[in-house]
């Protein structure tokens, strides 16, 4: 019998470390007090959007894209809560595929350096993470 439980424990260990059992959600959400509700990527990265941009439009461009990089994944499965109807895709003026929410263009901040960080929130009174 113990031997039948500690079998049980390691295949369950071996199970979760391989991330069977898991979805991995390309976009996902998460929270912070001053912040609220807004979205992430699959590695826990904020998604932010820009004031400026349209429906299906991104105006970062230029000296804007070096420090406000296009958010693409080539699925956008997001969690439970979230619409897979409300992203879609665009091709940028670069040529480059960008996901949308809402029709607005998604991007990262290149000082945001680990999950959770939400260093764009509020530059130039532009830039906010993507809300739900």
């Amino acid at each position: 019998m113990i031997g039948m439980l500690l079998l049980a424990l390691v295949l369950g260990a071996l199970f979760a470390a391989a991330g069977w059992g898991q979805t991995a959600y390309a976009v996902d959400i998460t929270s912070k007090d001053h912040i609220g509700s807004y979205l992430v990527d699959a590695q826990g990265m904020t998604l932010y959007t820009f004031k400026r941009d349209s429906r299906g439009k991104s105006t970062c461009t230029g000296e804007c894209i070096a420090m406000w990089l296009p958010f693409y994944s080539q699925s956008t499965t997001p969690r439970p809560g979230l619409s897979e109807s409300h992203f879609g895709a665009i091709k940028r003026k670069d040529g480059k595929r960008q996901v949308t929410y809402k029709g607005m263009p998604l991007y990262y901040f290149t000082d945001d350096k680990k999950p959770g960080d939400t260093n764009g929130n509020g530059v130039y009174y532009l830039w906010v993470p993507a809300t739900p």
